[in-house]
């Protein structure tokens, strides 16, 4: 071959190790765990434990085992250690992802990026956005915060009408609700400066274009000025026609009157007895004497701004009866922007909806949507969204739509899941539903939602009618439904004839066989699932309840361990925490149980039975007892030995101590960062915030969210105007990262150095500055300053800022020692043994064999980092091996659709003269990033090679 894939793989590898320095700990986004918190992001307070539980059943056959001794009534009483039994392996049961979720993730993205390409060259934005909506369902399953949100803010730049646009902004800003400084602004406040374009409330009902998004926000835009208000008025007026209305008579100029609408005209200028009288009786038209005159004054001047909103009112009554064009459209608009909260949506809704006025009541929506969650809640809200009567009214007024019902289904969704509104909202979305994705989602939907209340039967039917229309995966819950009513047999068939039917079957398919069999086959499904995606916790869950029932605690610790070690999930800690209740180690197990408070702070324990700051109290006797030093201790041991678990577990024995602590809030979101929990990192940097008793303090972490949530220069001057007002380390801190975050020639880098010199001389703790200079490190090694940059590692490493090791062994490389950088990666790997970042650094200085042995390694402790398949296949391809080169690729990517893995892969099959593959893999990554240059040249390429002749 004459491309050296290894080598390009390694030389990239290389490239992004240097691009990674970084001077805050700050984790991508990235496919995050389900570790977000319910708890208000506004405040600092914590949710308060529920009192103990007068007595706890313990009966044979529940979620527990009845481990405990017999009272003297013969009723089981729990052991102390164990205050709920112990878990059984059979009672566990993993959850239906409510999202579409095809069998083949590849042809799927490269079918959307073909929709959307089209949609592109048509023209059309109505499809183009329904075909970036079709995109966020399926990114759904991949569980990726940012190209969610890519894909919303790509529907919401194409919604070509004030409705979709209005839905879409507020659902970004639902989307990005804890970014704000300011949690809970009026619904359609003026935006503020780092307000998103896209999210701006005025701009997507009063946009200046017709698609896409005004380059110049309305809230932004200067008023009229009075004399240009003026200019169109005019003080020669003739009164030829006058309307009784009444007793009184309003004047009019019949040509202004005519000229209304073609009935106005037909009735002054027809055929009819009007156009002969100069007087004509309008009393049973439904309009008041004032309503007339505003109706006249618009005929003359075209304006209604003047007017009070009932007035309006009875001017777009008129307008409907008379076919006034130019008038509703006037009165409409200007109702709309008068809707300015939640209580002018209320008073002006009915007008809109009876009126049939697109703009007011896609306003009065906007303003209800961007109060939810709590505008659900409200039963006139309620009524109109959630009921057929409701959409029907909604569709005539032309604001009705699938995005709109798949909004707030998600909202309800996330809420309760098993309420009457989301049920009645999925129907809705399912009434809207015209294309096939659109109907599998909510059909889906309805039947998770189903299955969840209990209500297997109809839930067996939502699933079956979402197989109708193509959706593979609600098999599995078409099985599960037919389970829970006692047909366990059939659905071992149905899922039996799932797996047969692929030759490549999905690791999901395995996982929900297993649970219809039992024994050495369920194991065995166990085991295929795990393999085929090593990323579903239930195979580990599993397994390790059952080796516990054998009696191997210490196997199943290590079991669950395993996913623990690359997903933060709440109920694999919370499972881990049992078993070492089990084997009564109880400080490991609290240790657990902080951290799963940390992620969701009203965390309840045992399947909902106790809180967790309940067991920990109820444990308190048995842990050894710290004070603030002794924390203090333990977290510079901690971050030292880089046990990132534990140390979120002391900072919140800390906080719980001083719950104001803004620190200690500060470090906890630096913590979540590094373990890529970015919502619950978002949630502890806004509690450190609105706890905060100084204002230099403040300003430092509302920047901190702002440079978080992208705004990059508010940032910065939040650092210097936290400077101006007292020097500090987080200050300077955050002052040098916002402007390091940026190409940066060699004077601008050591600018930032200077900084971080500045950030040192202030007080600070031997954790923070440990960072500052593995910082400066990064950054001398970036300028080719490779003697100051092993000077800086070493400083960090005095002061045990373990993480040093990887950036010395940078040095070491860069010096053309290679040895000594493995050695210095081996002292990392020594500490931090379960760490895959370490295992895979370490194989870049490594020989080829021992190579591969760290990236194995790093690819059991972690199975979702690619640059280890990339590794593997790229070796398998230099050595000519093509299709195991092929098969490691697509062993990840059947479970991780990665751009870079999907890259590699078309690579490969261009290399291998197979176009449709090439050209597959191309249109699935650009799906995942279509500016990704090296997959655009490689796309352009294969398409314009000719088709093999058949």
């Amino acid at each position: 071959m004459t491309n050296n894939f290894l080598t390009t793989i390694k030389s990239l590898k290389l490239i992004e190790g240097c691009k990674a320095a970084q001077l805050y700990a700050l984790s991508s986004v990235g496919a995050t765990a389900s570790t977000s918190g319910s708890g208000d992001a506004g405040g600092s307070s914590r949710p308060q434990p529920p009192p103990p539980p007068k007595a706890i059943s313990m009966r044979s056959g529940s979620l527990y085992y009845p481990h405990a001794a017999p009272s003297t009534s013969g009723a089981f009483v729990p052991e102390p250690h164990l205050p709920c039994g112990l878990p059984v392996a059979d009672a566990l049961e993993p959850a239906l992802d409510a999202c579409l979720r095809p069998v083949d993730h590849v042809a799927a993205l490269a079918a959307s990026y073909r929709r959307v390409s089209a949609a592109t060259a048509e023209g059309g934005e109505d499809d183009l956005c329904d075909a970036y909506l079709e995109q966020h369902a399926l990114f759904q399953s991949m569980g990726d915060a940012r190209l969610l949100r890519r894909a919303l803010r790509a529907a919401r730049v194409h919604a070509g009408d004030p409705h979709r646009r209005a839905v879409l902004a507020a659902w970004l800003r639902y989307e990005r609700r804890e970014d704000e400084l300011d949690p809970a602004p009026p619904p359609l406040a003026p935006c503020t400066d780092t307000t998103p374009l896209l999210e701006c409330p005025r701009a997507a009902v009063f946009a200046g274009v017709s698609a896409g998004v005004d380059p110049v926000c309305p809230c932004r835009r200067p008023p009229p000025s009075a004399a240009s208000a003026a200019s169109s008025f005019s003080d020669d007026e003739t009164n030829d026609l006058w309307f009784i209305i009444g007793e009184e008579e309003v004047a009019c100029e019949r040509s202004s009157i005519a000229s209304l609408s073609k009935p106005l005209n037909t009735l002054l200028y027809g055929g009819f007895a009007e156009a002969q009288r100069d007087r004509i009786d309008f009393s049973r038209d439904g309009i008041t004497p004032r309503g007339m005159r505003a109706v006249a004054a618009y005929s003359r001047h075209g304006r209604v701004n003047d007017f009070p909103p009932d007035t309006i009112s009875q001017l777009l009554a008129f307008a409907n009866r008379f076919c006034c064009d130019g008038l509703k459209a006037a009165c409409d608009g200007e109702l709309a922007a008068m809707v300015r909260g939640a209580d002018d949506a209320h008073s002006l809704i009915d007008v809109g909806l009876e009126e049939a006025s697109h703009l007011l009541v896609a306003s009065c929506l906007q303003a209800f949507l961007r109060e939810l969650p709590c505008s659900l809640t409200n039963p006139d809200v309620s009524r109109l969204l959630c009921s057929p009567e409701g959409r029907e009214r909604l569709d005539a007024a032309g604001n009705a739509s699938f995005a709109l019902y798949y909004f707030l289904s998600q909202v309800a969704m996330e809420q309760d899941a098993k309420s009457n509104t989301t049920v009645m909202l999925l129907e809705r979305m399912s009434e809207c539903a015209e294309r096939p994705w659109q109907r599998q989602l909510a059909l889906h939907q309805l039947g998770c939602v189903m299955l969840g209340r209990g209500e297997f039967e109809d839930a067996q039917e939502w699933f079956e009618a979402a197989v109708a229309e193509g959706h593979v995966y609600s098999l599995a819950g078409e099985a599960r439904a037919k389970y829970k009513r006692g047909h366990k047999y059939a659905a071992y068939k149905l899922m039996s004839s799932v797996v047969g039917e692929y030759d490549e079957p999905a690791g999901w398919m395995y996982q929900e066989r297993s649970l219809y069999c039992v024994g050495k086959e369920k194991l065995a499904d166990l085991s295929s699932a795990t393999e085929l995606d090593p990323t579903m916790t239930f195979p580990y869950k599993y397994r390790a309840c059952a080796m516990l029932e054998e009696d191997k605690a210490a196997s199943a610790i290590e079991e669950i361990g395993k996913v623990i070690g690359f997903k933060m999930a709440t109920d694999c800690l919370e499972l881990r925490a049992w078993f070492y209740l089990a084997l009564e180690e109880y400080e490991l197990a609290v240790q657990d149980v902080r951290a799963v408070l940390t992620l969701e702070p009203g965390y309840m324990m045992f399947h909902g039975r106790m809180h967790g700051e309940q067991l920990i109290e109820l444990l308190r006797g048995q842990l050894q007892q710290w004070d603030m030093a002794d924390c203090w201790m333990q977290l510079y041991d901690r971050w030292s030995a880089v046990d990132d678990i534990g140390s979120l577990a002391v900072v919140q024995q800390m906080l719980s101590r001083e719950p104001g602590n803004s620190s200690l809030r500060f470090r906890q979101s630096l913590l979540l960062l590094r373990l890529n929990c970015q919502k619950a990192a978002m949630r502890s940097l806004r509690y450190a915030r609105n706890s905060s008793l100084h204002e230099h303090e403040r300003l430092v972490y509302e920047g901190w969210i702002l440079y978080d949530s992208g705004h990059r220069d508010e940032a910065l001057a939040k650092a210097e105007q936290s400077i101006s007002l007292q020097r500090s380390f987080e200050a300077f801190f955050l002052k040098a990262y916002a402007l390091g975050d940026s190409s940066m020639d060699t004077e601008s880098s050591l600018s930032v150095v200077q900084l971080l010199e500045h950030a040192n001389s202030c007080a600070s703790d031997n954790l923070r500055k440990g960072q500052a200079y593995n910082n400066m490190g990064s950054i001398y090694v970036d300028c080719d300053m490779l003697d100051e940059a092993a000077e800086c590692y070493g400083i960090a490493l005095n002061i045990k800022h373990t993480r040093a090791h990887q950036g010395l062994a940078r040095v070491h490389y860069l010096k053309n020692r290679k040895q000594a950088a493995f050695d210095e990666m081996t002292k990392l790997v020594r500490i931090a043994t379960n760490s895959a970042s370490a295992y895979e650094k370490r194989s870049e200085y490594g020989e080829r064999d021992a190579a591969k042995t760290d990236l194995n390694t790093a690819t059991i402790l972690d199975p979702t980092r690619t640059y280890p398949y990339r590794y593997r296949a790229a070796v398998l391809m230099d050595e000519n091996k093509e299709e195991e080169a092929i098969a490691e690729l697509s062993g990840a990517i059947a479970f991780k659709p990665d751009l870079q893995l999907l890259h590699l892969r078309a690579a490969f099959f261009e290399s291998m003269g197979d176009g449709a593959s090439t050209l597959r893999d191309c249109e699935a990554a650009l799906c995942l990033d279509p500016t990704h240059g090296d997959t655009l040249e490689l796309y352009s390429k294969a398409s314009k090679r000719p088709e093999p002749e058949s």
